[in-house]
């Protein structure tokens, strides 16, 4: 019986096993890169649609390179959105037109695959006509994703789509760490910063009988609290629910020994990967996060291993 046990588990996909596992976690504070809570942060896991995180980063790093207004570019759904399943609040079908900012909108607040996808095809096929190439548009588009993950320091991530969904032989990856680092590189774009902390958004839609509108609602239940900017939901069968949240106090003021004033940001980023109860872990999370922060900057800050103690995340370039 044991033998056949072990069998059976050495058949399936380290994804899986992990999709099980208990649920990773990560609070840091996004100045200091001060790591106060994890727990199997490190374990390689399916993420959902927290991965559009990355595809959002890529479209607005891209606008702001060919000086493109996000609000004014109009892309077109492909053919491929009629394979995509998952959240389709929009009812996007294949040759619907929106913009590229309402494509965010829905993307960030209402975790639609299908907008994900027609921003990755767009800018794909930008992507490959400016470097004078021929190809998939998607996957020049995941390989810009994946590029930015290693930017960022994500080792171990791998991104295989843009908007999360896990696919048979395709299942990317993250975990906790990478994905505290992905939302700390997120809210420090203004654009994305702006979006994830709405709580609802008109947006249109121009297809064949005209133009549609859609409200899109945001379903991070701590929006409203205090300092609370969001960012993002997720949730499928093989990554559980997920859910990573930015919350800033005001700065810290202080005296310094020369007699001027110094003020401290402050900004929490709370990860949960696989957790059932996820916006009431995270409300318990922030204040033992603050507590924790505040008790090591009253102490002085002080930092024994940098390695450990630090999530290293680079200046955005």
């Amino acid at each position: 019986m044991i033998v056949r046990l072990v069998a059976l588990l050495g058949s399936l996909s380290p994804l899986l096993l992990h999709a099980q596992a208990p649920e990773s976690l990560m609070v840091v504070e996004a100045y200091s890169g001060k790591i106060l809570v994890a727990a199997n942060s490190s374990i390689k896991r399916p993420v959902s649609s927290l991965n559009q995180l990355a595809t959002s980063i890529v479209a607005v790093d891209w606008a702001t390179a060919t000086a493109a207004d996000i609000s004014q570019l109009v892309i077109t759904a492909p053919p491929t959105v009629a394979l995509v399943g998952g959240p389709n609040p929009m009812h996007l079908q294949p040759g619907d037109k929106l913009t590229l900012r309402d494509a965010l909108y829905s993307t960030l607040l209402g975790s639609d695959n299908l907008a994900a996808l027609t921003i990755a095809d767009h800018i794909g096929s930008q992507i490959l006509a400016k470097r004078g190439k021929t190809g998939d548009p998607v996957a020049a588009f995941v390989v810009e994703m994946n590029r930015l993950a290693e930017l960022v320091g994500m080792t171990n991530t791998k991104f295989v789509n843009p908007h999360g969904l896990e696919r048979p032989r395709a299942n990317g990856y993250s975990c906790a760490a990478d994905v505290a680092r992905l939302s700390i590189f997120t809210m420090r774009r203004n654009a994305l910063n702006f979006i994830v902390r709405q709580k609802e958004r008109q947006i249109n839609v121009i297809g064949s009988s005209g133009k549609r509108g859609y409200l899109i609602h945001n379903p991070h239940e701590l929006l409203g609290a205090e300092g609370l900017l969001g960012i993002k939901t997720g949730a499928s069968a093989a990554a559980g629910p997920c859910l990573t949240t930015c919350m800033d106090r005001e700065p810290l003021v202080r005296v310094k020994p020369d007699g001027s004033k110094g003020a401290t940001p402050r900004r929490l980023i709370v990860v949960l990967l696989n957790s059932p109860d996820r916006f009431s872990r995270t409300r318990s999370l922030l204040q033992q996060g603050w507590s924790i922060y505040d008790a090591w900057l009253k102490d002085g800050a002080p930092v024994t291993e940098a390695r450990r103690e630090i999530l290293a995340v680079p200046a955005p370039n």
